[in-house]
């Protein structure tokens, strides 16, 4: 009796060893439709943005082994080829098989005026094909149909640049997306101004300020409406007791769009341990 029982209790761990192994190994697979919609429902995004904004549409279902084609309609305020181009198949995104996302490219166009109002690009997902494996939109309402893309109107030198510190007539040191941004179109902001000057010693045979290179020290200027520009008197808060302000002037290129500014500064002379004013040109070109 005793080994009959040991050999059905053998026997059941076997058998449920092997139901258990089976479990694990198989593959619950959705055989549902795929149902497709924007990843956001709304953007914004100001106008001086230059790079190309990928607009995603994911399905959020079980990816298909086959592709998605996606259909969508442009509705809204914004003027195409304007204000904003789509780039590629206009009308269609594709999301490829086995794959979750596609994506419009849609690339924002800069025709700043100084006149700050918004427009919005309605984005409207009307079929998905093939239309027996997948549908646009979640529930009876139809969730992530529509995307709604608002563009921020920007003042005329709002963007992103590339810095560039002039070393001689050929070399220059360079920094890439710098932004520029103003509130009102007339006090505007640079993000950073530390444009290479890892070597201003070497350069000007000037000692930089203290926590100058681990810093991104910010300066404003001021548009006067005709193309120059004032840099006000100004404290610069990363910069060591002494080496506080800057000031200067500038002007704006309105047909390349090229800021380009003469900062004052002072500094302290290392071969002479006084004080002395620098003049520090600064270029600003859009990218």
């Amino acid at each position: 009796m005793k080994s009959l029982i040991q050999s059905l209790s053998y026997s059941l761990i076997v058998i449920g060893g092997i139901w258990l192994a089976s479990c694990e190994e198989q593959q619950i697979k959705y055989d549902g439709l795929a149902f497709v919609r924007f990843t956001d429902t709304a953007l914004t995004y100001k106008e001086s943005f230059s790079k190309v904004i990928k607009i995603r549409v994911h399905n959020g279902s079980t990816p298909l082994d086959e592709s998605i084609i996606v259909n969508y309609r442009i509705g809204g305020t914004a003027r195409e080829g304007k204000d904003f181009v789509i780039e590629g198949n206009k009308g269609t995104v594709l999301i490829p098989a086995r794959q979750q996302f596609g994506e419009i490219s849609l690339r924002l166009l800069n025709n700043a005026n100084n006149i700050l109002e918004s427009s919005t690009i309605e984005f409207n997902l009307t079929a998905a094909n093939p239309s027996e494996k997948a549908r646009i939109g979640l529930g009876e309402g139809g969730l992530g149909t529509k995307m709604v893309f608002t563009i921020r109107d920007a003042c005329i030198m709002d963007g992103i640049y590339t810095g560039l510190l002039p070393v001689n007539a050929t070399q220059s040191f360079q920094k890439p997306d710098i932004e520029i941004t103003s509130t009102d179109c007339k006090r505007y902001t640079i993000t950073n101004i530390n444009v290479g000057l890892l070597g201003f010693d070497q350069f000007f045979k000037y000692e930089p300020p203290v926590g100058f290179q681990a810093e991104k020290p910010s300066l404003d200027f001021v548009d006067n409406g005709n193309n120059t520009l004032t840099i006000p008197r100004q404290v610069i808060p990363q910069f060591a007791a002494g080496y506080d302000t800057l000031s200067g002037t500038g002007v704006w290129n309105p047909l390349t769009r090229r800021i380009s500014l003469n900062i004052r500064w002072r500094v302290r002379k290392t071969d002479t341990n006084t004080d002395a004013v620098v003049n520090i040109p600064l270029n600003y070109v859009p990218q």
